[in-house]
């Protein structure tokens, strides 16, 4: 089954889990940074500080994704006629800067720890509160994951992605603590700086993302073959040209022109493109989908001109 065929086709319900996933990601994101703030107040550990501000960043890049949702799930209007879905990309690439801002900052201050390490205390409670952050961090993820396969937001997937390197964090933070304890203290900084360089790889992915959509770009070529496979399993289909799509918040656009037999009237020609655009609806649901059509001797009379 692809991805497709998960999307919820209520639009009620798109908005719905879209608003729900971002207060989850802020309400986890404000749990964490307070247990975390306990603990390396306690500790003074460098790897937990990295993490502690992670969480934060992690809270204002859902507080952006908020504001990105709610804006992106407004309507089309008179100055926005393909809606406002791009908002969720431009969220995408203000997480990557916070994240990448906070990755250049932990590399300073666990660049200052290696030259002067300082012994890490109170490790238990350390270790204690980086469990519960992966725990937490595993319900959200869970959650997430279900909205993007319903949904396919730009901005819930960045959010999972960067909670998703959180996983490895906390993880390496627990590893960090402990060789501190029954080795050299520079482990905890060693550790950070591993974690900074993970985080701005992870910032990279988001950019990228975010830039493939703002710049329109296709979409991957197992989906344009499966479009294309669905037009043409249609009896009346004779072929198909200038496909042409694109990604936009949690809405999929497609054109293409669709070739049919010449004799066809013009009410016929009609029933069959309505009918070619359910079959594609029910593969990409939300989908804005724009068919026009060509007789074929046409299509066959102008690919001959450029041949010539």
């Amino acid at each position: 089954m692809t991805q497709s065929q998960h999307l919820s086709k209520d639009p009620a319900e798109t908005a719905k889990l879209l608003r729900l996933a971002t207060y989850a990601s802020i309400s986890v994101a404000l749990i964490l940074i307070v247990a975390k703030l306990i603990a390396w107040g306690l500790s003074d550990s460098v790897s937990l500080l990295a993490t502690l501000i992670d969480s934060v960043l992690d809270a204002l890049a859902s507080l952006i994704n908020l504001i990105a949702v709610r804006h992106a799930l407004t309507p089309a209007d008179k100055e926005h006629r393909f809606g406002h879905g791009k908002a969720e990309a431009l969220a995408g690439l203000s997480q990557s800067m916070f994240i990448a801002g906070s990755a250049g900052f932990l590399l300073l201050e666990a660049g200052r720890r290696l030259i002067s390490p300082i012994a890490v205390e109170s490790v238990g409670i350390s270790m204690l509160v980086m469990v519960f952050s992966i725990v937490a961090t595993l319900l959200l993820l869970s959650f997430q994951a279900h909205v993007i396969r319903k949904t396919n937001s730009t901005a819930i997937r960045a959010d999972a992605l960067h909670y998703r390197t959180d996983l490895l964090v906390n993880a390496s933070v627990i590893l960090a603590l402990w060789l501190s304890v029954k080795g050299w203290a520079g482990f905890d900084a060693l550790f950070a700086c591993a974690i900074a360089i993970y985080i701005l790889y992870s910032a990279w992915e988001i950019i990228t993302v975010s830039y493939d959509h703002l710049m329109d770009r296709e979409l991957p070529d197992e989906q344009r073959e499966e479009i294309e496979r669905l037009v043409l399993q249609h009896k009346s289909a004779r072929g198909l040209h200038d496909l042409r799509s694109r990604h936009s918040g949690t809405v999929t656009f497609i054109q293409l022109h669709l070739e049919l037999d010449d004799d066809l009237s013009l009410l016929e020609a009609h029933k069959i493109s309505d009918e070619v655009e359910l079959c594609l609806l029910e593969a990409f649901p939300g989908s804005e989908i724009i068919i026009h059509i060509d007789p074929q001797s046409v299509v066959g009379r102008e690919a001959m001109a450029d041949f010539s």
